[in-house]
C-alpha cells in the first residue's frame, strides 16, 4: 500500500479525532459560561477523547462508510444540556450549538497560520520542492484544515441533529418548535436519505450543494493566506 495514502488516513483519522473532541468539548464550555453545568460535572469539558468518543459513531460508523465507498461522517457521545438552567433557553441554545462549529474554523485557521509561518510554497500541495519531511508537514496542516472545515459546516447543515438545526430554535414558536423536536427523532433515516438516497438514486447531491457555497470558498480563502496568495 501507498505510503502517502496511508499517512493521509492516518493524518484524516487524527485530525477528526482532534476535531470532535475539541467541538464536543466547545459546546460544554459553552453551556458552562452560560449557567449550565451538566456537561462540566460529567467531565465534557476536556480534550480526553475517552470522555467524548461513542464506539458506534466515532470509530465503527465511519468504518462501514468508507468500506462503503460513500461520504463519511462521525458524531461523538452527546453534550448534556439542561436549557432549564439557561437564562435565555432559545437563544442559549443557539449559541451553544454554534460553539462546536466555530472550534473547528478556528482549528482550521490554525492550521493555516502554522503553514503561512513555515513560508512554504503552494508546490508542496502537489509534491514538489522541499524536502519530504517538509511536505509531509504541510500536506498534514492543509488536511487537517479541510477536515475540521468539513466538520463544521456539515455541523452547520440545517437538519436535526445536527448543530444547524439548533440555530432555527430562536425563529421557531408554536406547533413550528413542537415539529423541530419531534423531528429530532428520526435525525438518523434523514442523514442517510440526504448523504445516500437523494446521490445514489435521484443524482441530488444537497450536502455538496452545500459545501459549494460555504466551506469551499472558505478552505479555498484559507489556503490562499496560509501561502501568502
Amino acid at each position: 500500500m501507498d505510503f502517502q495514502y496511508v499517512m493521509s488516513l492516518v493524518v484524516s483519522a487524527v485530525a477528526v479525532v482532534i476535531g470532535i473532541v475539541v467541538h464536543e468539548s466547545a459546546h460544554a464550555l459553552a453551556a458552562y459560561a452560560l449557567g449550565d453545568r451538566t456537561a462540566r460535572e460529567r467531565g465534557r469539558v476536556s480534550l480526553n477523547p475517552l470522555n467524548h468518543i461513542d464506539p458506534f459513531g466515532t470509530v465503527l460508523l465511519p468504518i462501514l462508510m468508507i468500506m462503503a465507498g460513500g461520504p463519511v461522517f462521525a458524531f461523538a457521545k452527546p453534550v448534556p444540556i439542561y436549557l432549564g438552567n439557561l437564562k435565555h433557553p432559545k437563544r442559549d441554545e443557539a449559541l451553544v450549538s454554534l460553539a462546536g462549529p466555530l472550534s473547528n474554523i478556528m482549528l482550521a485557521f490554525v492550521a493555516a497560520l502554522l503553514v503561512r509561518g513555515i513560508g512554504t510554497n503552494p508546490a508542496l500541495l502537489y509534491g514538489f520542492g522541499g524536502s519530504e519531511t517538509m511536505r509531509i508537514i504541510v500536506q498534514g496542516l492543509i488536511s487537517f484544515m479541510s477536515v475540521n472545515l468539513s466538520l463544521a459546516f456539515f455541523n452547520l447543515i440545517p437538519l436535526p441533529p445536527l448543530d444547524g438545526s439548533a440555530l432555527l430554535v430562536p425563529f421557531l414558536k408554536g406547533r413550528a418548535l413542537q415539529t423541530y423536536y419531534e423531528i429530532q427523532r428520526y435525525a438518523m433515516p434523514i442523514l442517510i436519505v440526504v448523504l445516500y438516497v437523494l446521490p445514489s438514486f435521484l443524482h441530488i447531491d444537497l450536502v455538496g450543494l452545500f459545501f459549494s457555497f460555504t466551506m469551499e470558498p472558505v478552505f479555498s480563502f484559507l489556503l490562499q493566506f496560509a501561502f501568502a496568495l
